[in-house]
């Protein structure tokens, strides 16, 4: 076998759960599982935050499909593409760590971008955190952002409509 196919289906993986990160994100962490991922968004001094679980779930989810495209453990019922797409969403978690994590949170390194995408990526992120609660904000995806004046002009909207709760801070 050819490993263009296994490539693009790595790939498609990766850029696969940036949806599914954003889709979670903004349903499920802000809503249902918030009890999760509430302190995210609240100052403390914790190693680890409840909303670590989270990783844990994308975890779990690499791991099955490494199990279903496994031989070892499936058998002769192992479905061969579920290997690539374990490693995809391994690739996103490693990035997802790397990104969001480090780059953003600083949890593992000092580095302030001063310009370029890491810098875009951070401005986004911090404007998500630019909301008291779980309602309304901006900018669910971690590794995809729009430019922070649009995000900035959103948030202005939604508090402007009662949507979410803006911090002062945030300048919206």
């Amino acid at each position: 076998m050819s490993l263009l196919l296994p490539f693009l289906i790595t790939l498609a993986a990766v850029v696969g759960m940036e949806v599914v990160a954003w889709a979670s994100h903004k349903y499920i962490m802000h809503g249902v599982g918030w009890g999760w991922h509430r302190d995210h968004h609240e100052p403390h001094d914790n190693f680890l935050e409840k909303n670590d679980r989270f990783a844990l779930v994308g975890a779990a989810l690499s791991i099955a499909m490494f199990a279903l495209g496994s031989p070892m453990i499936m058998g002769e019922a192992a479905w061969w593409p579920g290997t690539w797409i374990g490693v995809g969403v391994l690739i996103y978690g490693v990035i997802y760590t790397l990104v969001h994590d480090g780059l953003v949170h600083q949890r593992w390194f000092r580095w302030v971008p001063k310009s370029g995408y890491a810098k875009r990526l951070v401005q986004a992120h911090k404007l998500h955190h630019a909301t008291i609660g779980k309602e309304g904000g901006v900018s669910f995806g971690f590794i995809v952002a729009r430019h922070p004046t649009r995000l900035k002009a959103e948030l202005k909207r939604q508090r402007e409509a009662g949507v979410a709760i803006v911090r002062e801070s945030a300048g919206a």
